[in-house]
């Protein structure tokens, strides 16, 4: 995607960003609601519309300006409310309500594999093709759900693999990492600004693309 002019980068990456990033927060959302919370359903996030769920900074700022810098893609939304304190089994939940997020970004990053199964066969490898931007935005959709899965995945709190392995520890342990929360974001973006964040990251990144370009025998 190197030889597309800015406006032709937004245009392909939006869908995608937009996509992954509201899939992700309403599958919190309703894993929550079948473990006992509402609270995300009452408070209208439940849906597809990505305006329900755009953060002006982290949805379309951050994002946007890595693309136009050629950095390292990253994001966020605003995240699904839970009542943690209505989950049913509240340890268990925690775990299955935080992991839903990552493994709407699997699920997506598959369908995108597919799409560009699809605009291949639709002569999509082609620039002249009008399948190409079909092409384009699948490459991007499993960048975007890919990087997004395995962000998520780091254990640290509030971000979803933190929660996971939150639940898990012992309740002592577990005590001690959530104090880590308050400061989770900005260890994140320290990471990020530092360039530590893209190597950590590269390793499990590339792996999990190269498995969904292999599901799609890509």
């Amino acid at each position: 995607m190197g030889n597309l002019s800015l406006i032709q980068s937004l245009a392909v990456w939006a869908l995608p960003v937009l996509f992954a990033i509201t899939v992700h927060e309403v599958a919190h959302g309703w894993v929550a609601k079948i473990c006992g919370d509402p609270t995300a359903k009452m408070m209208g996030r439940l849906t597809l519309n990505p305006i329900k769920h755009i953060d002006p900074i982290g949805t379309l700022l951050v994002p946007g300006v890595l693309l136009a810098l050629g950095g390292f893609l990253f994001g966020w939304a605003k995240p699904v409310p839970v009542t943690w304190e209505n989950l049913r089994n509240k340890r268990r939940d925690v775990a299955l309500v935080a992991a839903a997020g990552p493994g709407a970004n699997l699920l997506m990053g598959i369908f995108w594999a597919l799409m560009i199964k699809l605009a291949i066969a639709l002569g999509g490898n082609h620039s002249a093709s009008l399948a190409y931007p079909l092409l384009l935005m699948g490459q991007a959709g499993i960048v975007i759900n890919v990087v997004l899965m395995v962000l998520n995945l780091l254990p640290i709190p509030p971000l979803d693999g933190g929660r996971v392995l939150s639940s898990l520890l012992p309740g002592p342990w577990a005590w001690k990492l959530s104090r880590i929360e308050p400061y989770g974001i900005i260890i994140v973006m320290v990471l990020l600004a530092s360039g530590l964040l893209s190597t950590i990251l590269a390793t499990p990144v590339n792996l999990m693309q190269n498995f969904m370009y292999a599901i799609a025998s890509l």
